[in-house]
């Protein structure tokens, strides 16, 4: 009996201290964390840019303020945006240069559709906060 006891509490002891063990090999490095950090940070940093990149067009303006829209209050509530809102609005912002940069010399509507989706979603994200 004494020589259980103590045979049972090393077993314990060893069992317990395992998880932990083989846990730690799961860790990442501080360098690959700030670098996963900034990676993200410059990711959102490209998308606010090409949102705001679209809304300084002059046709966009132009498209704006026929629906009675203020750009300038669009460009100031990019900032606020942030995760998958941001990263949806930057693809369609992207797509909608895309097609105007390719040469479209006149806006179709589908084309103007997505401008005023943007610019009221953006619009309403400011009002939300």
């Amino acid at each position: 009996m004494k020589l259980v006891r103590p045979s049972l509490a090393v077993c314990l002891a060893v069992l317990f201290m395992a998880p932990p063990a083989s846990a730690q090999t799961n860790v990442i490095g501080k360098a690959a964390l700030e670098r996963a950090v900034q990676n993200r940070v410059d990711a959102e940093q490209a998308d606010r840019e090409a949102i705001k990149t679209l809304l300084q067009r002059p046709d966009v303006r132009d498209i704006a303020g026929k629906a009675g829209m203020s750009v300038d209050k669009a460009l100031t509530a990019v900032s606020t945006l942030q995760g998958d809102d941001l990263r949806e609005l930057a693809d369609q912002a992207r797509q909608v240069d895309d097609q105007l940069a390719g040469g479209a010399s006149t806006i179709v509507i589908s084309t103007t559709t997505v401008i005023i989706i943007l610019l009221l979603v953006i619009l309403i994200v400011l009002i939300a906060d």
